[in-house]
This record gives structure tokens, sequence and C-alpha cells, in this order.
């Protein structure tokens, strides 16, 4: 092993170039430095956190070539998170001596890699390096999935595209099969008996395959309910766990399952929601919960911050939300904190153009409505049946949102883009 492996300084180093490296380069640029501690001949990656390109491979073509996502399916199972397995398995379709490294991080699902190494007995603690190293870019990886930028979570590219890899892999996996029945029904050296066994050896194995890859394509393109909520409670505990404030967290009843592009911007929500109550001055409890309600995931987060003015929504959060469709509603009462919740519509939309309005939620159109018929904040509040601090905190977000400084500017781009009060309260 190289010996300056020993020095931490370069052990560091090594860490900040692989995390740095962008999401399609991980896996060369992981397989690049770990190739000083075990040297090995090909990579093969496959995750689920990632559904635009969920398998990658690196390193001898005459390997990566043929390895397919069938095949490292089968290798999951045989894996030990958080260390290096070294075992005989099928790759490539030759049984070969690899190396297994998987992790199970607080954030994201991880990713199995299989490595075809060099020498047929890696070192102990070229192993334990490996699998170190392993986890931490698996984690980092991770946390970037459940992340993603507004641009992904608006492109239906990730999806096809992971059905198109099971696709591939599936016309592959059984053109081979189709072949190798017809080579054994060909054959003139097995008997009768032979012949029929084999080929029901090989089939059943197809058959294994088939089940893989049709449960891999449904867990990249969706998960259910329950486990996303789960993901988010394994994301929020070491946020909360220390906090002086009683988070509550109630997942929801109904278990269907959430499209990948849903239940990661649900969790991201979630998460910017509640970590933006705990930092409002005086709140002491905390309820975030998600509800299925008919074709929408409902978030809500609630809390008890006597100071409703300190609840400011992050531009970023509603950037997430509206290529989606999504909408937020607002409900504050002084003395009595925010409730605020985001509709996520749970089928696929046509993603809209962002025009100014299209900023504005429900309430906030019918706030701006009273503002362009020259109405003050007490009349409007009136007139909606809200608190007048309530009407306040909508002027402040729509404000902001359309990037003008004063009611009268609004009340004129209201005029300007001919916003109609009498449809508004009908939509309303």
């Amino acid at each position: 092993m190289d010996a300056s492996w020993t020095d931490p300084a370069h052990v560091l180093d090594v860490v900040v170039r692989v995390i740095s490296a962008p999401r399609p380069e991980m896996l060369p640029r992981f397989s690049q430095e770990l190739s000083a501690v075990l040297p090995h001949r090909a990579a093969a990656m496959q995750t689920g956190d990632c559904p635009r390109s969920p398998f990658k491979v690196t390193g001898d073509t005459t390997i990566t070539d043929a390895v397919t996502s069938a095949e490292l399916d089968h290798l999951v199972d045989r894996a030990v998170p958080g260390e290096a397995v070294v075992l005989d398995a099928v790759l490539a379709g030759v049984e070969r001596r690899l190396v297994l490294l998987t992790s199970r991080p607080a954030v994201g699902k991880g990713a199995v890699i299989a490595l075809v190494p060099s020498e047929a007995e890696p070192s102990t603690a070229a192993l334990g390096l490996a699998a170190r190293l392993w986890h931490l870019t698996s984690t980092d990886a991770g946390q970037r999935a459940v992340d993603p930028t507004p641009d992904v979570l608006a492109s239906n590219l990730a999806a096809a595209a992971a059905r198109a890899q099971t696709v591939t892999d599936l016309g592959q996996t059984h053109a081979a099969t189709l072949v190798a029945l017809l080579a054994v029904l060909r054959s003139g050296r097995l008997s009768d008996a032979a012949s029929r066994q084999t080929a029901t050896d090989l089939a059943a194995r197809a058959l294994l395959d088939l089940r893989a890859v049709a449960d891999r394509d449904q867990a990249l393109s969706a998960e259910s309910a329950r486990a996303a909520f789960g993901v988010l409670a394994d994301q929020l505990s070491p946020v909360v766990g220390h906090a002086d404030v009683t988070v509550d967290l109630a997942g929801p009843t109904d278990d269907r399952q959430l499209r990948q592009d849903i239940a990661h911007t649900a969790r991201t929500v979630t998460r910017g929601l509640v970590i933006a109550a705990l930092d409002r001055p005086g709140t002491t409890r905390i309820r975030a919960s998600w509800r299925l309600d008919g074709a929408s995931l409902r978030i809500t987060v609630r809390d008890d911050a006597p100071d409703i003015l300190d609840v400011v929504l992050d531009p970023g959060l509603t950037e997430r939300i509206t290529p989606l469709g999504g909408s937020w509603e607002v409900d504050a009462v002084p003395g009595w904190g925010a409730t605020i919740t985001a509709a996520l519509p749970l089928d696929s939309v046509e993603t809209p153009e962002l025009r100014p309005l299209d900023r504005l939620n429900a309430r906030e159109l019918e706030v701006l409505s009273g503002i362009s018929q020259g109405l003050r904040n007490r009349q409007i509040a009136a007139q909606l049946q809200l608190s007048e601090h309530t009407v306040k905190f909508h002027v402040r977000n729509l404000l902001e949102k359309l990037e003008v400084s004063s009611r009268g500017e609004a009340a004129a781009l209201a005029r300007d883009l001919r916003l109609d009060p009498v449809a508004v309260h009908r939509t309303a």
C-alpha cells in the first residue's frame, strides 16, 4: 500500500478530491484515488439515489462493457454495509474475485460498488481504508441526491433514463438467455433429459433476472410514502436531537408510492421549514406532518413562536415546489404561532412558465387584489376574514416575490398584468 496513506493530511486531501467531483465523475475519481491503496482493473456501481444514471462503470472496457445491472442486483444482498467483502461471483458474465463495498448512510439509500482487484487477496489494511473511503463518498453522494437543484426537479428525464437503462439491461439479458437456450436445444452432445434440465435452469435464472430488473425500476422511479418519511426522520434526528424544542413528526397513514422527485422535494421542504421554525425566537414546540389528500401530498409544519413577523418563506423552497405544480398556504396568528402547508401534486404536471403572478399563491393573489383596489391592510383582513398580522405577512411575501419595493408598485404591476379581482375570488 502507498506509504503516503499513513499521512492524515494526504488522506484528507484524497477525501476532498473525491467528494468535490461532480456526480457523473464520482465513480472514476473514487476508482482513481483508491487504486493507490487497492489496485483494481474495473469498478461497477449501482445506486437507488440517482434516477438519472443509477448504473455506472469505469476501468477495463473488456470487463465494463459486459457488466449488467442485473448482475449487481444479485450482489447487493451479499454486501455488508461498512465492510469490504471479498468473494467470488459473476460479473461481466464471468465468475471472478470481487471486492464489494456498500454503506448505509443516514441520508440517501447508499450504493453498492463491485471492484475487480488486481491481487487475489487484498490486504486487510487496504480493505479497511476502501470501506471507509466509500462510506464517506456514498454519504456525500446521498446528500446531494436528496437535495437536487430545481432544474433537476423540473426534468422528467430522470425516470425515463432509469427506465431506458432497465429496458436495455432486460433486452441484453433475454437476448443472452435465448441464445443459450437455442444452443442447448440444438446441441447434439446432450441427451433429451439433460437438455430439458439445462433449459429449465437457464429459464429460471432469466425469470429471476427479470424480477430483479423490474424491482429495480420500481425502486428507482418511486418509493413508499412511509419509507420516504422515515428517511426524513433520520435526516432530522441529528438536527432536533439536542434542540430545546419539542419536535413531533407525524408520518402519512396512507402508504401509496411517491415519485422520486416528489419524495425528494417533500423531504427538502419539510426539513427547511422545521429548521426555520427552530430558528424563530420563542419556539417551544413544532409539529411536522405529511398527509396524502386525494391527488396531492400535503406537508404541514406548525410552530408556537409568538412573533409571526419572523415567519419568512425561503424563496429557494418556492423554487423547488413551483416546477412540480406545488403551492403554499400560510396561517399566522400573533401569540399562537404559524402553520405553513405545502401541497405537492402526486401526478405529473406540465412545468409552468414562471410569470410574475405565477409566483404568488391563492391567498397572496387575494391580498394583491385588495391592494390593487386601494384597500388598506385592515380592510383586506376584514374582507378575507384574516388577522391584520397575517395580511401584513402576505404583503411582505408578495412584494418580495414580485420584486417590487412598495404597495403602489405592486398595484401597478397587478393592473399592468390585468389581474382580475373577480376571477381571483372565484378561484381562491
